[in-house]
Protein backbone atom coordinates (compact mmCIF):
# COMPACT_ATOMS: atom_id res chain seq x y z
CA UNK A 1 0.00 0.00 0.00
CA UNK A 2 1.43 3.25 -0.79
CA UNK A 3 2.10 5.74 1.82
CA UNK A 4 1.85 9.44 1.82
CA UNK A 5 2.26 12.76 3.74
CA UNK A 6 1.55 15.90 3.59
CA UNK A 7 3.83 18.85 4.40
CA UNK A 8 2.44 22.09 5.89
CA UNK A 9 4.49 24.99 7.85
CA UNK A 10 3.83 27.34 10.23
CA UNK A 11 3.86 30.51 7.80
CA UNK A 12 4.90 30.97 4.13
CA UNK A 13 8.58 30.89 3.27
CA UNK A 14 9.60 28.53 6.36
CA UNK A 15 11.07 25.57 4.13
CA UNK A 16 8.51 23.58 2.93
CA UNK A 17 9.98 22.83 -0.50
CA UNK A 18 13.80 21.81 1.04
CA UNK A 19 11.87 19.56 3.31
CA UNK A 20 9.91 18.36 1.00
CA UNK A 21 12.66 17.75 -1.45
CA UNK A 22 15.09 16.08 1.75
CA UNK A 23 12.10 14.12 2.72
CA UNK A 24 11.65 12.56 -1.09
CA UNK A 25 15.52 11.99 -1.06
CA UNK A 26 15.90 10.49 2.47
CA UNK A 27 12.82 7.96 2.00
CA UNK A 28 14.60 7.04 -1.44
CA UNK A 29 17.23 5.42 0.81
CA UNK A 30 13.91 2.79 2.22
CA UNK A 31 11.16 2.68 -0.50
CA UNK A 32 11.68 2.20 -4.26
CA UNK A 33 9.75 4.88 -5.84
CA UNK A 34 9.32 8.11 -3.88
CA UNK A 35 7.73 11.53 -5.77
CA UNK A 36 6.65 14.35 -4.26
CA UNK A 37 3.73 16.30 -5.70
CA UNK A 38 2.99 20.02 -5.42
CA UNK A 39 -1.38 19.75 -5.68
CA UNK A 40 -1.46 23.62 -6.33
CA UNK A 41 1.06 25.91 -6.83
CA UNK A 42 0.76 30.15 -7.06
CA UNK A 43 3.72 31.96 -8.66
CA UNK A 44 5.63 31.03 -11.98
CA UNK A 45 8.52 31.85 -13.61
CA UNK A 46 9.95 30.96 -17.82
CA UNK A 47 12.11 28.13 -17.60
CA UNK A 48 14.02 26.41 -20.03
CA UNK A 49 11.65 23.75 -20.04
CA UNK A 50 8.46 26.43 -20.33
CA UNK A 51 6.79 28.23 -17.79
CA UNK A 52 6.66 26.42 -14.38
CA UNK A 53 6.66 26.93 -10.72
CA UNK A 54 10.27 26.84 -8.76
CA UNK A 55 9.10 24.53 -5.87
CA UNK A 56 7.59 21.75 -8.59
CA UNK A 57 10.36 21.74 -10.39
CA UNK A 58 12.78 21.21 -7.72
CA UNK A 59 10.67 18.08 -6.84
CA UNK A 60 10.99 17.20 -10.51
CA UNK A 61 14.27 16.99 -9.84
CA UNK A 62 14.54 14.47 -7.12
CA UNK A 63 11.89 12.44 -7.69
CA UNK A 64 12.56 8.96 -8.72
CA UNK A 65 10.18 8.87 -11.55
CA UNK A 66 10.20 11.02 -14.52
CA UNK A 67 6.96 12.87 -14.80
CA UNK A 68 5.38 15.52 -17.34
CA UNK A 69 5.09 18.70 -14.90
CA UNK A 70 1.32 18.53 -14.89
CA UNK A 71 1.48 15.21 -12.99
CA UNK A 72 3.84 16.93 -10.17
CA UNK A 73 1.74 20.15 -10.25
CA UNK A 74 -1.83 19.88 -11.77
CA UNK A 75 -3.31 23.31 -10.54
CA UNK A 76 -0.85 25.94 -11.42
CA UNK A 77 -1.40 30.01 -11.26
CA UNK A 78 0.80 32.96 -12.45
CA UNK A 79 0.97 34.81 -9.28
CA UNK A 80 2.50 34.50 -6.51
CA UNK A 81 -0.21 35.42 -3.82
CA UNK A 82 -2.63 33.50 -2.30
CA UNK A 83 -3.91 30.93 -4.37
CA UNK A 84 -8.26 31.70 -3.83
CA UNK A 85 -7.04 35.64 -5.15
CA UNK A 86 -4.44 34.38 -8.02
CA UNK A 87 -7.52 32.23 -9.37
CA UNK A 88 -9.48 35.09 -9.06
CA UNK A 89 -7.40 37.57 -10.53
CA UNK A 90 -7.06 34.88 -13.69
CA UNK A 91 -10.62 34.20 -13.88
CA UNK A 92 -9.17 30.26 -13.25
CA UNK A 93 -11.13 28.88 -10.43
CA UNK A 94 -8.96 26.32 -8.43
CA UNK A 95 -9.96 22.34 -9.58
CA UNK A 96 -9.88 20.82 -5.87
CA UNK A 97 -11.31 17.90 -7.61
CA UNK A 98 -8.20 17.75 -10.23
CA UNK A 99 -5.91 18.13 -7.59
CA UNK A 100 -7.48 15.01 -5.62
CA UNK A 101 -7.25 12.73 -8.98
CA UNK A 102 -3.74 13.81 -9.64
CA UNK A 103 -2.77 13.00 -6.21
CA UNK A 104 -4.14 9.30 -6.59
CA UNK A 105 -2.83 8.93 -10.12
CA UNK A 106 0.60 9.58 -8.72
CA UNK A 107 -0.04 7.04 -5.64
CA UNK A 108 -0.01 4.65 -8.12
CA UNK A 109 2.57 4.97 -9.81
CA UNK A 110 4.71 5.23 -6.35
CA UNK A 111 5.57 3.42 -3.25
CA UNK A 112 5.65 6.83 -1.29
CA UNK A 113 4.20 10.67 -2.00
CA UNK A 114 5.32 13.58 0.01
CA UNK A 115 2.69 16.01 -1.10
CA UNK A 116 3.82 19.89 -0.62
CA UNK A 117 1.69 22.09 0.58
CA UNK A 118 1.52 26.40 -0.60
CA UNK A 119 1.53 28.39 2.16
CA UNK A 120 0.30 27.47 5.60
CA UNK A 121 -2.14 25.21 6.94
CA UNK A 122 -5.84 27.32 6.23
CA UNK A 123 -4.47 29.06 3.31
CA UNK A 124 -8.02 29.67 1.09
CA UNK A 125 -8.67 27.85 -2.27
CA UNK A 126 -11.60 29.84 -3.52
CA UNK A 127 -14.19 32.52 -2.58
CA UNK A 128 -16.28 30.18 -1.39
CA UNK A 129 -14.92 28.78 1.88
CA UNK A 130 -12.63 25.71 1.41
CA UNK A 131 -8.92 25.77 2.16
CA UNK A 132 -6.00 23.77 1.80
CA UNK A 133 -6.71 21.65 4.63
CA UNK A 134 -10.16 20.93 3.54
CA UNK A 135 -8.91 19.22 0.70
CA UNK A 136 -6.29 17.37 2.94
CA UNK A 137 -8.51 16.01 5.78
CA UNK A 138 -10.86 14.87 2.55
CA UNK A 139 -7.84 12.72 1.09
CA UNK A 140 -6.82 11.29 4.61
CA UNK A 141 -3.32 12.50 4.54
CA UNK A 142 -1.17 12.62 7.44
CA UNK A 143 0.58 15.98 8.25
CA UNK A 144 4.17 16.90 8.93
CA UNK A 145 4.78 20.26 10.11
CA UNK A 146 7.43 22.31 9.07
CA UNK A 147 8.43 25.01 11.82
CA UNK A 148 10.65 28.06 10.93
CA UNK A 149 12.71 28.72 14.01
CA UNK A 150 12.25 32.37 14.75
CA UNK A 151 10.98 35.06 16.90
CA UNK A 152 7.44 34.26 17.47
CA UNK A 153 7.77 30.09 16.20
CA UNK A 154 6.48 29.22 19.70
CA UNK A 155 2.62 30.68 19.28
CA UNK A 156 2.69 29.62 15.17
CA UNK A 157 3.72 26.51 16.20
CA UNK A 158 1.56 25.57 18.52
CA UNK A 159 -1.61 27.31 17.06
CA UNK A 160 -0.53 25.19 13.42
CA UNK A 161 -0.36 21.70 15.29
CA UNK A 162 -3.95 22.79 17.40
CA UNK A 163 -5.29 24.01 13.66
CA UNK A 164 -4.48 20.36 12.13
CA UNK A 165 -5.91 18.28 14.69
CA UNK A 166 -8.99 20.41 14.77
CA UNK A 167 -9.19 19.71 11.08
CA UNK A 168 -9.68 16.01 11.51
CA UNK A 169 -5.94 15.76 10.34
CA UNK A 170 -2.92 14.28 12.01
CA UNK A 171 -0.23 16.00 13.30
CA UNK A 172 2.65 13.02 13.00
CA UNK A 173 5.89 14.70 13.25
CA UNK A 174 7.27 18.22 12.71
CA UNK A 175 10.70 19.66 11.03
CA UNK A 176 12.59 22.06 13.47
CA UNK A 177 13.96 24.29 10.34
CA UNK A 178 16.26 27.32 11.32
CA UNK A 179 16.13 30.37 9.56
CA UNK A 180 18.90 32.24 11.24
CA UNK A 181 22.25 31.21 12.84
CA UNK A 182 21.18 28.40 16.20
CA UNK A 183 21.40 30.51 19.41
CA UNK A 184 20.96 29.39 22.87
CA UNK A 185 16.87 31.01 22.49
CA UNK A 186 16.53 28.93 19.20
CA UNK A 187 17.59 25.86 20.97
CA UNK A 188 15.69 26.27 23.65
CA UNK A 189 12.33 27.03 21.61
CA UNK A 190 12.94 23.50 19.76
CA UNK A 191 13.12 21.68 22.85
CA UNK A 192 10.46 23.27 24.52
CA UNK A 193 8.62 22.07 20.77
CA UNK A 194 9.57 18.92 21.38
CA UNK A 195 7.82 18.27 24.99
CA UNK A 196 4.71 20.54 23.23
CA UNK A 197 3.80 19.20 20.52
CA UNK A 198 2.88 15.06 20.30
CA UNK A 199 4.68 13.79 17.43
CA UNK A 200 8.04 13.76 17.11
CA UNK A 201 10.82 16.14 15.53
CA UNK A 202 11.90 13.76 12.80
CA UNK A 203 14.57 16.40 11.99
CA UNK A 204 16.87 20.06 12.33
CA UNK A 205 17.59 21.66 9.48
CA UNK A 206 20.92 23.63 9.97
CA UNK A 207 20.88 27.43 9.07
CA UNK A 208 20.91 27.92 4.63
CA UNK A 209 20.30 24.65 4.23
CA UNK A 210 18.41 26.35 1.07
CA UNK A 211 17.52 24.14 -1.78
CA UNK A 212 19.95 21.54 -0.87
CA UNK A 213 17.83 18.32 -1.20
CA UNK A 214 20.95 15.95 -0.34
CA UNK A 215 22.36 18.33 2.51
CA UNK A 216 18.88 17.74 4.15
CA UNK A 217 18.15 13.71 3.54
CA UNK A 218 20.85 13.21 5.87
CA UNK A 219 18.95 15.04 8.48
CA UNK A 220 15.82 13.04 8.46
CA UNK A 221 14.78 10.13 11.03
CA UNK A 222 12.50 8.52 8.46
CA UNK A 223 12.36 5.61 10.73
CA UNK A 224 10.67 7.89 13.35
CA UNK A 225 8.30 8.96 10.41
CA UNK A 226 7.15 5.60 9.00
CA UNK A 227 6.20 4.40 12.20
CA UNK A 228 3.84 7.36 12.46
CA UNK A 229 2.13 6.48 9.41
Amino acid sequence: MTKSVFITGTDTEVGKTVVSCGLVKALQNKFSIVNGFKPIAAGTEMFDSGEGNEDALALMKVNSSELDYAEVNPVMLKHAIAPHIAAKLEKKPVDSALMASGLQRLVCKSDFVVVEGAGGWHVPLNEQGLMMSDWVAEQGLPVVLVVGVKLGCLNHALLSAEAINASGCNVVAWVANNLSEPSDISKLNISYLQGAIDAPCIAELPYNTSLNANLAAECFDIDALVSQI
